[in-house]
């Protein structure tokens, strides 16, 4: 194996950290776990002695109110002098690692790490156990972070915000539908196959040794609702969706090989940023022509395998991020995956856990850890994807566990898919006829509350309408009703 070139980014290092405490008290705060990630990220590295070397801290923004977190770790871990990086809610995940790769790449900086924390779980104990627990207050004094990288994109429009739609389960619900009417099935159907998919995930997590929950789920008892597994919007039960509620951290050290070398470090443990792509164009969800089908993943994935130099039949192991069902199918058609490997190595954020900001991390530190066990006389390609609010955005990383002979590459291809993918034209106005692209039926408790429409005009725009007949919200459910012309009236109600 010829050396690679001595800027060429590689992942040394895994942390991982989770807390499972009854007592709220006993718990750590996200940053310390976010601490103890880091640490641990060094410790699979094979040196301690790294920490005071590390040139900057990224930090994924959380639920958390921390004015700079990346100070806060860059002093507990001995490195004060470390560049810390905030990027806020709406940045693709896995940015700062692009970013990252890309600093040392260029010659700019030499060792860094990417982080994420949260602990949820811990605030849910304390509520459930009437404790107090508090986080670490930095005061206005406190310098803001070196770099921050903001964003101002849009979650939705406001049509669908007047139409009443704020939870994200609801909206990939839509996406569902029409993942479901594009592949000919029938409600039930597409019940069975999400429900099999997911309980596969299960089994994944049941060997993944981060995972929050390593219980095997049979596929009934995600698919039908009863107990606990609420019915949230159709077809999505709780069980199909993102546990958030856990006490987790991950941090990921990226290294120029040079400064490996130098280190001393354990080469065959190296594992390699072979390519990435990213689409920030945003597109809102009512205002995307296809709703299970998206040209920044479809783009984003054919720049990353030409960059790699390799076709999707060469990736052995994919994490393709996992907030819904319906963000896996639609990344796994996409990307061509379909039939090629598994889906998950976490197990999907459903059962290894989907910590508010930082899912995207946890799948590429797993993927380290799955593509280091991999035979190794040829290289194994892994792939790991991540969006950002409703499919505005797309990201795509090829990792290996040998180096590229044209070293890591990287390509932002917004503008290329911005060319293609214009938004629709959205209306709050229209009445008259229309075709359903997309739709959902949301539950209160045990009972169907109401239905959301996606709509198309028949002028090419796009509307967004509800419904709360029970007798129709049942058949909505049975039957297929992506593809119908209904009837929108004035009140933005509508009838078949």
């Amino acid at each position: 194996m010829t050396a690679p070139a001595p800027n060429t980014p590689v992942i040394i290092g895994v942390g991982f950290c989770q807390e499972k405490l009854d007592d709220a008290t006993a718990s750590a705060e996200p940053v310390q776990l976010m601490i103890n990630a880091v640490r641990d990220a060094a410790r699979d590295a094979g040196s301690d002695a790294i920490l005071a070397q590390l040139e900057s801290i990224s930090v994924e923004q959380g639920m958390w109110q921390y004015r700079n977190p990346g100070k806060l770790i860059a002093d507990a871990v001995g490195c004060p002098g470390a560049r810390s990086i905030l990027a806020d809610l709406g940045v693709l995940q896995l940015t700062p690692l692009f970013n990252l790769f890309d600093a040392i790449a260029a010659g700019e900086q030499q060792i860094g790490v990417v982080t994420g924390g949260e602990a949820k779980y811990r605030e849910l104990r304390a509520k459930i156990n009437g404790q107090a627990v508090s986080n670490t207050v930095q005061g206005d004094d406190t310098p803001p972070p070196d770099v921050y990288h903001p964003t101002p994109d849009p979650f939705a429009t406001d049509v669908e915000a007047q139409a009443g739609i704020m939870m994200p389960v609801e909206l990939f619900a839509v996406i569902e539908s029409a993942i479901r009417h594009s592949r000919g099935l029938t409600p039930d159907q597409h019940r069975d196959e999400i429900a099999a998919l997911y309980s596969s995930f299960s089994e994944i997590a049941a060997s993944n040794p981060h995972a929050w929950s390593r219980d095997i789920v049979p596929a009934d008892e995600i698919r039908n609702a009863g107990g606990k597994n609420a019915m949230l919007a159709f077809p999505y039960t709780k069980k199909h969706n993102s546990q958030w509620n856990v006490n987790q951290a991950v941090a990921i050290i990226v290294c120029s090989y040079g400064k490996a070398r130098e280190l001393g470090l354990d080469e065959s443990r190296f594992i390699y940023p072979v390519s990435a792509a990213q689409s920030r164009h945003v597109v809102c969800l009512a205002q995307q022509k296809q709703l299970h089908s998206h040209p920044g993943t479809v783009l984003a994935g054919q720049r990353a395998y030409q960059l790699a130099g390799i076709s999707h039949r060469d990736i052995v192991a994919a994490d393709l991020y996992s907030c819904f069902p319906s963000s896996v199918q639609s990344f796994a058609y996409d990307l061509q995956l379909d039939g090629v490997c598994p889906w998950s190595v976490t197990g999907s954020m459903a059962f290894a856990g989907g910590p508010y900001n930082h899912g995207a991390l946890d799948g590429v530190a797993r993927m380290v850890e799955v593509l280091r066990d991999k035979e190794q006389s040829q290289p194994q390609y892994g792939l790991t994807s991540n969006l950002s609010g409703i499919f505005g955005k797309q990201a795509v990383a090829i990792l290996a566990n040998r180096p590229n002979p044209q070293g890591y590459a990287f390509a932002d291809i917004t503008d290329e898919v911005a060319a293609v993918d214009q938004p629709l034209p959205v209306t709050g106005d229209y009445t008259g006829p229309a075709r359903i692209a997309g739709y959902t039926v949301v539950f209160n408790k045990d009972e169907p509350s109401h239905a959301f429409a996606y709509c198309d005009t028949p002028d090419g725009a796009r509307t967004v309408v509800r419904n709360s007949d029970k007798l129709l919200l049942q058949q909505m459910m049975q039957e297929e009703f992506v593809g119908r012309t209904i009837t929108i009236h004035a009140d933005r109600t509508f009838s078949v």
